[in-house]
C-alpha cells in the first residue's frame, strides 16, 4: 500500500500527516513503527490522521497515532499542526480561524499570518479519574515511590495524562530513568507524559517532556500547558507563560481552574512525499 503524507513539525515535535477517507485500511502498529523509523523510515513522534467530520461545524476529524504504533487522545502540537495543513489547504476561514474534532473533543483554532498557530484544548481536568489516575481524590501535589524514589508531581488533563514534577535545572533533571518509570507506574493504568519543569520566574519556565510512545521529545504542547497549569494550580505561575522547550519557545495561557487553556507556537511543513508500507 502506498501513502502519501506531509511531514510538519512544531518547533521540532515532528508529525506525519495523512488524509484518509472514512472506514480506510490504516497502517497497522507495526506499519506506523516501520515509518517512524529515522533510519529506514520517514520518522515522526507522532502521526495525524485526518478523516471526515464527525460533528457539525467542524472542518475535519483527526486521530493520533505514536511512534509506537498506539492510538492517544490529543497532542497539542499536532492539533496546531492539523490547522496549519488545513490553512495551507485553503480549509480554514478568512480570518484563520477554524474547529477540528479529535478524540478528545472539538478544538479551536486560529492560523496566524506569520506562521504561529494558537489552539484551544479545552478546561484541564483535574480529576484522577480524568487520567486515569489512581488516586482517591484531586490534589495539588501526590507523593509516589517510584524506582527507589519518592516523587512529588502535579497531574491534570488535557484530553491527554500528564505528571509534572518540579526540578532545580532541566539539564540535569533524569528525564528518561524517572521518565520511563513514572510513566509505567500502576497507578497510571494508561500511563502518562511525565513533565519536568524548571520555574525561572512567574512567566517563564523551561520544561523537557518524556511523552508516552515517543520518548523525550524536542516540543510537547500539551506537556507545556501541563507545566503551567500544575504551576499556576500551585501559585507560583501567572496566567500568560512562556515555556522554553528543546526546540524552543511556545506560549500558554491560562486564567485559572474552570478557564479554557490556550497554546500558541509556530508550526511548519517540512516537506511531501509518498510511502510504501
Amino acid at each position: 500500500m502506498r501513502i502519501a503524507f506531509t511531514k510538519l513539525h512544531g518547533l521540532g515535535n515532528d508529525f506525519l500527516l495523512l488524509e484518509a477517507a472514512a472506514g480506510a485500511t490504516l497502517p497497522s502498529i507495526a506499519q506506523w513503527r516501520a515509518l517512524a523509523d529515522r533510519h529506514a523510515g520517514v520518522g515522526f513522534d507522532q502521526a495525524l490522521v485526518l478523516e471526515p467530520p464527525r460533528a457539525a461545524g467542524t472542518a475535519v476529524h483527526y486521530r493520533v497515532f505514536n511512534a509506537d504504533g498506539g492510538e492517544v487522545e490529543q497532542s497539542g502540537n499536532g492539533a496546531r499542526c492539523v490547522a496549519r495543513y488545513l490553512q495551507l489547504h485553503g480549509r480554514v476561514a478568512s480570518d484563520g480561524s477554524v474547529l477540528m474534532g479529535s478524540t478528545a473533543g472539538n478544538v479551536a483554532a486560529r492560523v496566524y499570518a506569520d506562521g504561529r498557530v494558537s489552539v484551544d484544548l479545552g478546561v484541564p481536568d483535574f480529576e484522577p479519574r480524568a487520567l486515569p489516575f489512581l488516586a482517591v481524590a484531586a490534589e495539588a501535589n501526590y507523593t509516589l515511590q517510584v524506582a527507589g524514589d519518592v516523587l512529588e508531581f502535579g497531574a491534570v488533563s488535557i484530553g491527554n495524562p500528564h505528571a509534572v514534577l518540579r526540578v532545580a535545572a532541566v539539564e540535569s533533571a533524569p528525564v528518561e530513568r524517572i521518565g520511563r518509570a513514572l510513566q509505567a507506574h500502576a497507578s497510571f493504568p494508561r500511563q502518562v507524559n511525565v513533565g519536568f519543569m524548571e520555574i525561572v520566574d512567574a512567566a517563564h519556565i523551561r520544561l523537557r517532556v518524556y511523552e508516552r510512545g515517543a520518548g523525550e521529545t524536542l516540543a510537547c504542547g500539551t506537556g507545556a500547558c501541563a507545566a503551567v497549569i500544575v504551576g499556576r494550580n500551585l501559585g507560583v505561575l501567572g496566567p500568560e507563560v512562556e515555556v522554553h522547550v528543546p526546540g524552543g519557545r511556545l506560549s500558554v495561557h491560562w486564567h485559572g481552574p474552570g478557564e479554557h487553556v490556550w497554546l500558541t507556537g509556530p508550526a511548519s511543513v517540512a516537506f511531501t512525499g509518498q510511502a510504501e508500507i
